[in-house]
Protein backbone atom coordinates (compact mmCIF):
# COMPACT_ATOMS: atom_id res chain seq x y z
CA UNK A 1 0.00 0.00 0.00
CA UNK A 2 1.40 3.36 -0.98
CA UNK A 3 2.41 5.70 1.81
CA UNK A 4 1.97 8.75 -0.39
CA UNK A 5 -0.49 11.38 0.86
CA UNK A 6 -3.80 11.82 -0.86
CA UNK A 7 -3.58 14.66 -3.38
CA UNK A 8 -7.00 16.06 -2.44
CA UNK A 9 -5.88 16.10 1.18
CA UNK A 10 -2.70 17.96 0.26
CA UNK A 11 -4.72 20.74 -1.40
CA UNK A 12 -7.38 20.62 1.28
CA UNK A 13 -10.31 20.04 -1.08
CA UNK A 14 -12.98 17.38 -1.44
CA UNK A 15 -12.91 14.80 -4.23
CA UNK A 16 -16.00 16.49 -5.65
CA UNK A 17 -14.22 19.88 -5.93
CA UNK A 18 -14.47 21.72 -9.24
CA UNK A 19 -11.38 22.58 -11.26
CA UNK A 20 -11.82 26.23 -10.23
CA UNK A 21 -11.86 25.22 -6.54
CA UNK A 22 -8.74 23.11 -7.02
CA UNK A 23 -6.94 25.98 -8.70
CA UNK A 24 -7.96 28.42 -5.97
CA UNK A 25 -6.75 26.04 -3.27
CA UNK A 26 -3.39 25.67 -4.97
CA UNK A 27 -2.99 29.43 -5.38
CA UNK A 28 -3.64 29.88 -1.67
CA UNK A 29 -1.03 27.27 -0.67
CA UNK A 30 1.48 28.54 -3.24
CA UNK A 31 1.24 32.07 -1.84
CA UNK A 32 1.57 30.78 1.71
CA UNK A 33 4.58 28.50 1.22
CA UNK A 34 6.44 30.04 -1.72
CA UNK A 35 10.22 30.14 -1.09
CA UNK A 36 10.44 33.84 -1.89
CA UNK A 37 8.15 34.47 1.05
CA UNK A 38 9.92 31.96 3.25
CA UNK A 39 13.64 32.32 2.47
CA UNK A 40 15.75 29.50 3.97
CA UNK A 41 12.69 27.62 5.23
CA UNK A 42 13.10 24.01 4.03
CA UNK A 43 9.73 22.94 5.43
CA UNK A 44 7.92 25.69 3.50
CA UNK A 45 9.77 24.75 0.30
CA UNK A 46 8.75 21.09 0.72
CA UNK A 47 5.11 22.07 1.24
CA UNK A 48 5.27 24.32 -1.83
CA UNK A 49 6.62 21.45 -3.92
CA UNK A 50 4.10 19.02 -2.47
CA UNK A 51 1.20 21.34 -3.33
CA UNK A 52 2.62 21.91 -6.82
CA UNK A 53 2.91 18.15 -7.36
CA UNK A 54 -0.69 17.67 -6.29
CA UNK A 55 -1.90 20.47 -8.54
CA UNK A 56 0.07 19.10 -11.50
CA UNK A 57 -2.18 16.08 -11.39
CA UNK A 58 -5.50 17.40 -10.12
CA UNK A 59 -5.25 20.59 -12.18
CA UNK A 60 -5.28 18.52 -15.38
CA UNK A 61 -8.64 16.88 -16.18
CA UNK A 62 -7.11 13.77 -17.80
CA UNK A 63 -4.53 13.20 -15.07
CA UNK A 64 -7.16 13.74 -12.41
CA UNK A 65 -9.41 11.12 -14.03
CA UNK A 66 -6.57 8.57 -13.99
CA UNK A 67 -5.77 9.45 -10.37
CA UNK A 68 -9.39 8.98 -9.34
CA UNK A 69 -9.42 5.54 -11.01
CA UNK A 70 -5.98 4.18 -10.21
CA UNK A 71 -4.55 6.40 -7.47
CA UNK A 72 -0.89 7.44 -7.65
CA UNK A 73 -0.11 4.60 -10.02
CA UNK A 74 -2.32 6.16 -12.64
CA UNK A 75 0.14 9.03 -13.22
CA UNK A 76 3.55 7.46 -12.93
CA UNK A 77 6.04 9.86 -14.47
CA UNK A 78 4.09 12.92 -13.35
CA UNK A 79 4.21 14.90 -10.13
CA UNK A 80 1.75 12.54 -8.53
CA UNK A 81 3.90 9.53 -9.28
CA UNK A 82 7.19 10.84 -7.91
CA UNK A 83 7.93 12.32 -4.54
CA UNK A 84 7.56 16.07 -4.40
CA UNK A 85 11.24 16.29 -3.41
CA UNK A 86 12.13 15.45 -7.01
CA UNK A 87 10.29 18.46 -8.40
CA UNK A 88 12.36 21.27 -9.98
CA UNK A 89 11.47 24.88 -9.07
CA UNK A 90 12.10 26.09 -12.61
CA UNK A 91 9.69 23.48 -13.93
CA UNK A 92 7.05 24.62 -11.47
CA UNK A 93 7.36 28.26 -12.59
CA UNK A 94 7.38 27.19 -16.20
CA UNK A 95 4.32 24.95 -15.91
CA UNK A 96 2.23 27.23 -13.69
CA UNK A 97 3.55 30.66 -14.65
CA UNK A 98 0.06 31.89 -15.54
CA UNK A 99 -1.07 31.30 -11.98
CA UNK A 100 1.81 33.28 -10.48
CA UNK A 101 1.25 36.09 -12.97
CA UNK A 102 -2.42 36.29 -12.06
CA UNK A 103 -1.55 36.51 -8.36
CA UNK A 104 0.80 39.49 -8.67
CA UNK A 105 0.49 40.76 -12.22
CA UNK A 106 -2.98 42.19 -12.76
CA UNK A 107 -5.92 40.55 -11.06
CA UNK A 108 -6.15 37.33 -13.01
CA UNK A 109 -5.13 38.54 -16.46
CA UNK A 110 -1.86 37.49 -18.00
CA UNK A 111 0.59 40.33 -18.23
CA UNK A 112 2.58 38.88 -21.10
CA UNK A 113 2.88 41.63 -23.65
CA UNK A 114 1.80 40.71 -27.15
CA UNK A 115 2.98 42.44 -30.24
CA UNK A 116 0.73 45.15 -31.60
CA UNK A 117 1.12 47.94 -34.06
CA UNK A 118 1.53 51.20 -32.18
CA UNK A 119 0.62 54.45 -33.89
CA UNK A 120 0.84 58.02 -32.62
CA UNK A 121 -2.40 59.22 -31.10
CA UNK A 122 -3.36 62.78 -32.06
CA UNK A 123 -3.79 64.93 -28.95
CA UNK A 124 -5.32 68.39 -28.65
CA UNK A 125 -3.01 71.30 -27.89
CA UNK A 126 -3.13 73.28 -24.68
CA UNK A 127 -5.19 76.42 -24.20
CA UNK A 128 -3.32 79.70 -23.67
CA UNK A 129 -4.38 82.38 -21.18
CA UNK A 130 -3.45 86.06 -21.52
CA UNK A 131 -4.63 89.38 -20.08
CA UNK A 132 -5.52 92.46 -22.08
CA UNK A 133 -5.95 96.02 -20.74
CA UNK A 134 -8.51 98.45 -22.18
CA UNK A 135 -9.88 101.82 -21.06
CA UNK A 136 -13.39 102.32 -19.72
CA UNK A 137 -14.25 104.28 -22.85
CA UNK A 138 -13.07 101.37 -25.03
CA UNK A 139 -15.30 99.05 -22.99
CA UNK A 140 -18.19 101.50 -23.61
CA UNK A 141 -17.66 101.81 -27.36
CA UNK A 142 -16.09 98.47 -28.20
CA UNK A 143 -12.63 98.32 -29.74
CA UNK A 144 -10.09 96.29 -31.68
CA UNK A 145 -6.76 95.28 -30.13
CA UNK A 146 -3.68 93.72 -31.64
CA UNK A 147 -2.51 90.63 -29.75
CA UNK A 148 1.04 89.32 -30.04
CA UNK A 149 2.44 86.23 -28.31
CA UNK A 150 4.42 83.02 -28.87
CA UNK A 151 2.70 79.68 -29.32
CA UNK A 152 3.28 76.19 -30.74
CA UNK A 153 2.12 75.65 -34.32
CA UNK A 154 1.99 72.55 -36.49
CA UNK A 155 5.30 71.91 -38.24
CA UNK A 156 4.83 72.86 -41.88
CA UNK A 157 7.68 70.59 -42.98
CA UNK A 158 6.33 67.25 -41.76
CA UNK A 159 2.69 68.40 -41.53
CA UNK A 160 2.56 67.36 -37.91
CA UNK A 161 3.72 63.77 -38.47
CA UNK A 162 7.14 64.10 -36.83
CA UNK A 163 8.99 61.99 -39.42
CA UNK A 164 11.01 62.89 -42.49
CA UNK A 165 9.27 62.72 -45.85
CA UNK A 166 9.17 59.15 -47.12
CA UNK A 167 9.58 57.66 -43.63
CA UNK A 168 7.16 56.78 -40.86
CA UNK A 169 7.00 55.90 -37.20
CA UNK A 170 7.70 52.32 -36.17
CA UNK A 171 6.40 50.07 -33.42
CA UNK A 172 8.94 49.96 -30.59
CA UNK A 173 11.06 46.84 -30.90
CA UNK A 174 11.72 46.68 -27.17
CA UNK A 175 8.16 46.65 -25.82
CA UNK A 176 6.43 45.68 -29.10
CA UNK A 177 4.07 48.62 -28.84
CA UNK A 178 2.95 48.03 -25.25
CA UNK A 179 4.77 51.05 -23.80
CA UNK A 180 5.90 48.94 -20.84
CA UNK A 181 8.35 46.12 -20.29
CA UNK A 182 7.88 43.39 -17.72
CA UNK A 183 10.31 41.12 -15.93
CA UNK A 184 10.06 38.47 -13.24
CA UNK A 185 12.15 38.12 -10.13
CA UNK A 186 11.33 34.90 -8.42
CA UNK A 187 7.68 34.94 -7.46
CA UNK A 188 7.05 38.59 -8.33
CA UNK A 189 6.37 40.38 -11.61
CA UNK A 190 7.46 43.95 -12.26
CA UNK A 191 6.44 46.41 -14.96
CA UNK A 192 8.12 49.66 -15.89
CA UNK A 193 7.93 52.26 -18.63
CA UNK A 194 9.87 51.29 -21.72
CA UNK A 195 13.03 53.38 -21.84
CA UNK A 196 13.39 53.00 -25.61
CA UNK A 197 10.11 54.69 -26.55
CA UNK A 198 9.44 56.50 -23.23
CA UNK A 199 6.15 54.65 -22.91
CA UNK A 200 4.73 55.77 -26.27
CA UNK A 201 4.91 52.34 -27.89
CA UNK A 202 6.55 53.68 -31.05
CA UNK A 203 9.77 55.31 -32.20
CA UNK A 204 10.65 57.73 -34.99
CA UNK A 205 13.84 56.40 -36.66
CA UNK A 206 14.13 59.43 -38.98
CA UNK A 207 12.68 62.47 -37.18
CA UNK A 208 11.81 65.64 -39.05
CA UNK A 209 14.81 67.98 -38.98
CA UNK A 210 12.60 71.07 -38.69
CA UNK A 211 10.76 70.09 -35.50
CA UNK A 212 13.09 67.28 -34.35
CA UNK A 213 10.20 64.84 -34.36
CA UNK A 214 8.03 66.96 -32.02
CA UNK A 215 5.42 67.58 -34.79
CA UNK A 216 5.19 71.28 -33.87
CA UNK A 217 7.44 74.27 -33.26
CA UNK A 218 7.44 77.66 -31.54
CA UNK A 219 6.23 80.66 -33.52
CA UNK A 220 5.55 84.34 -32.80
CA UNK A 221 1.96 85.14 -33.73
CA UNK A 222 0.09 88.42 -34.10
CA UNK A 223 -3.56 89.15 -34.91
CA UNK A 224 -6.36 91.61 -34.17
CA UNK A 225 -9.20 90.74 -31.81
CA UNK A 226 -12.55 92.53 -31.63
CA UNK A 227 -13.72 93.43 -28.12
CA UNK A 228 -17.48 94.02 -28.02
CA UNK A 229 -19.09 97.14 -26.56
CA UNK A 230 -20.37 96.57 -23.04
CA UNK A 231 -17.59 94.17 -22.03
CA UNK A 232 -17.05 94.11 -18.26
CA UNK A 233 -13.92 93.88 -16.14
CA UNK A 234 -12.71 90.30 -15.63
CA UNK A 235 -14.58 88.92 -18.65
CA UNK A 236 -12.96 86.05 -20.59
CA UNK A 237 -12.94 86.21 -24.36
CA UNK A 238 -12.43 82.87 -26.13
CA UNK A 239 -10.60 82.95 -29.45
CA UNK A 240 -10.96 79.48 -31.05
CA UNK A 241 -7.85 77.63 -32.30
CA UNK A 242 -5.44 80.36 -31.25
CA UNK A 243 -3.84 78.21 -28.54
CA UNK A 244 -1.06 75.65 -28.99
CA UNK A 245 -1.16 73.15 -31.84
CA UNK A 246 -1.94 69.55 -30.98
CA UNK A 247 0.67 66.81 -31.38
CA UNK A 248 0.61 64.37 -34.31
CA UNK A 249 -2.10 66.35 -36.06
CA UNK A 250 -4.33 66.91 -33.03
CA UNK A 251 -6.58 70.02 -32.99
CA UNK A 252 -5.42 73.41 -31.74
CA UNK A 253 -6.27 74.65 -28.27
CA UNK A 254 -8.01 78.00 -27.69
CA UNK A 255 -6.78 81.41 -26.57
CA UNK A 256 -8.54 82.94 -23.54
CA UNK A 257 -8.19 86.69 -23.05
CA UNK A 258 -9.08 88.07 -19.62
CA UNK A 259 -10.19 91.69 -20.00
CA UNK A 260 -8.88 94.20 -17.46
CA UNK A 261 -10.48 97.68 -17.57
CA UNK A 262 -8.39 100.68 -16.53
CA UNK A 263 -10.19 103.04 -14.13
CA UNK A 264 -11.33 106.38 -15.58
CA UNK A 265 -10.81 109.70 -13.75
CA UNK A 266 -14.23 111.15 -14.56
CA UNK A 267 -16.57 108.24 -15.14
CA UNK A 268 -17.41 105.04 -13.28
CA UNK A 269 -19.37 101.96 -14.21
CA UNK A 270 -22.03 100.43 -12.00
CA UNK A 271 -23.76 97.51 -13.61
CA UNK A 272 -24.61 98.79 -17.07
CA UNK A 273 -24.87 102.44 -15.96
CA UNK A 274 -22.32 105.19 -16.45
CA UNK A 275 -21.94 107.43 -13.42
CA UNK A 276 -20.31 110.85 -13.10
CA UNK A 277 -20.57 114.02 -10.99
CA UNK A 278 -21.13 117.60 -12.06
CA UNK A 279 -20.08 120.74 -10.17
CA UNK A 280 -22.76 123.45 -10.01
CA UNK A 281 -22.78 126.87 -8.40
CA UNK A 282 -25.14 127.61 -5.56
CA UNK A 283 -27.35 129.83 -7.74
CA UNK A 284 -27.61 127.05 -10.34
CA UNK A 285 -28.83 124.67 -7.65
CA UNK A 286 -31.26 127.24 -6.25
CA UNK A 287 -32.73 128.54 -9.50
CA UNK A 288 -32.32 125.38 -11.53
CA UNK A 289 -30.73 125.37 -14.95
CA UNK A 290 -30.33 123.58 -18.22
CA UNK A 291 -26.84 122.70 -19.38
CA UNK A 292 -24.90 120.51 -21.80
CA UNK A 293 -22.50 117.81 -20.59
CA UNK A 294 -20.18 115.38 -22.33
CA UNK A 295 -20.72 111.62 -22.00
CA UNK A 296 -17.83 109.13 -21.77
CA UNK A 297 -17.73 108.67 -25.55
CA UNK A 298 -17.59 112.43 -26.23
CA UNK A 299 -21.21 112.82 -27.26
CA UNK A 300 -23.17 115.80 -25.89
CA UNK A 301 -26.15 115.37 -23.61
CA UNK A 302 -28.49 118.07 -22.30
CA UNK A 303 -29.63 117.78 -18.69
CA UNK A 304 -32.13 119.82 -16.70
CA UNK A 305 -31.32 120.69 -13.08
CA UNK A 306 -34.56 121.30 -11.17
CA UNK A 307 -35.12 124.36 -8.96
CA UNK A 308 -33.92 123.91 -5.42
CA UNK A 309 -31.79 120.94 -6.40
CA UNK A 310 -30.02 119.35 -3.44
CA UNK A 311 -26.38 118.37 -3.43
CA UNK A 312 -26.12 114.66 -4.25
CA UNK A 313 -29.22 114.63 -6.45
CA UNK A 314 -29.06 111.88 -9.13
CA UNK A 315 -30.21 112.95 -12.56
CA UNK A 316 -30.92 109.89 -14.74
CA UNK A 317 -30.73 109.87 -18.53
CA UNK A 318 -32.04 106.48 -19.74
CA UNK A 319 -30.46 104.66 -22.68
CA UNK A 320 -27.14 106.50 -22.49
CA UNK A 321 -25.15 103.94 -20.50
CA UNK A 322 -23.30 100.75 -21.44
CA UNK A 323 -24.70 98.42 -24.08
CA UNK A 324 -26.01 95.25 -22.44
CA UNK A 325 -24.05 92.33 -23.92
CA UNK A 326 -25.90 90.22 -26.49
CA UNK A 327 -28.81 92.69 -26.65
CA UNK A 328 -29.73 96.11 -27.97
CA UNK A 329 -30.59 97.57 -24.56
CA UNK A 330 -28.46 100.14 -22.78
CA UNK A 331 -28.04 101.25 -19.21
CA UNK A 332 -28.42 104.86 -18.07
CA UNK A 333 -26.18 107.88 -17.68
CA UNK A 334 -26.44 108.99 -14.04
CA UNK A 335 -25.23 112.48 -13.12
CA UNK A 336 -24.80 113.32 -9.43
CA UNK A 337 -24.87 117.00 -8.48
CA UNK A 338 -22.19 118.65 -6.37
CA UNK A 339 -21.92 122.27 -5.22
CA UNK A 340 -18.83 124.25 -6.11
CA UNK A 341 -17.50 126.14 -3.05
CA UNK A 342 -14.96 128.81 -4.06
CA UNK A 343 -11.78 129.00 -1.99
CA UNK A 344 -11.24 132.71 -2.68
CA UNK A 345 -13.68 135.60 -3.09
CA UNK A 346 -13.14 139.24 -4.04
CA UNK A 347 -14.02 141.88 -1.44
CA UNK A 348 -17.07 142.87 -3.45
CA UNK A 349 -18.24 139.24 -3.67
CA UNK A 350 -17.82 138.83 0.09
CA UNK A 351 -19.97 141.87 0.81
CA UNK A 352 -22.68 140.76 -1.60
CA UNK A 353 -22.67 137.24 -0.09
CA UNK A 354 -23.05 138.69 3.41
CA UNK A 355 -25.96 140.83 2.25
CA UNK A 356 -27.55 137.76 0.69
CA UNK A 357 -27.09 135.88 3.92
CA UNK A 358 -28.79 138.65 5.88
CA UNK A 359 -31.71 138.61 3.48
CA UNK A 360 -32.34 134.84 3.61
CA UNK A 361 -31.40 134.55 7.28
CA UNK A 362 -28.71 132.66 9.13
CA UNK A 363 -30.77 129.88 10.70
CA UNK A 364 -32.47 126.82 9.27
CA UNK A 365 -35.41 124.94 10.67
CA UNK A 366 -34.98 121.25 11.40
CA UNK A 367 -37.46 118.97 9.66
CA UNK A 368 -38.25 115.29 10.01
CA UNK A 369 -35.49 114.37 7.56
CA UNK A 370 -33.03 113.20 10.19
CA UNK A 371 -30.86 116.37 10.08
CA UNK A 372 -29.84 118.58 13.00
CA UNK A 373 -29.96 122.40 13.24
CA UNK A 374 -27.27 124.80 14.47
CA UNK A 375 -27.17 128.37 15.89
CA UNK A 376 -25.31 131.00 13.93
CA UNK A 377 -22.72 133.07 15.84
CA UNK A 378 -20.57 134.91 13.28
CA UNK A 379 -18.84 134.68 9.92
CA UNK A 380 -15.21 133.66 10.03
CA UNK A 381 -13.99 135.83 7.20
Amino acid sequence: MSNKRDLYEILGVAKTATQAEIKAAYRKLAMQHHPDRNPGNKEAEDKFKEASGAYEVLGDADKRKKYDQFGHAGNEGFGGGHGHQDMNMDDIFGNFGDIFESMFGGGGQSQRKTKREARPTPQQGHDINKEINITLREAFEGTKKEISYSRLVTCDTCKGQGAKAGTKVETCKTCHGAGQVQYQQGFFLYSQTCSTCAGKGFTIPSPCTSCNGQTRKQQYDKFTVTIPAGIFDGADLRVPEKGDAGIFGGPYGDLYLKVRIIADKKFKRKGDDVECTIMLTYPQLVFGCQLEIENIDGTKETIKVPKGCAVGERIVIPGKGFLVLRSTRRGSLIVTTQCHIPNKLSAEAKEELKKYSEIIGTTTESTNTGTISGFFKKFLG
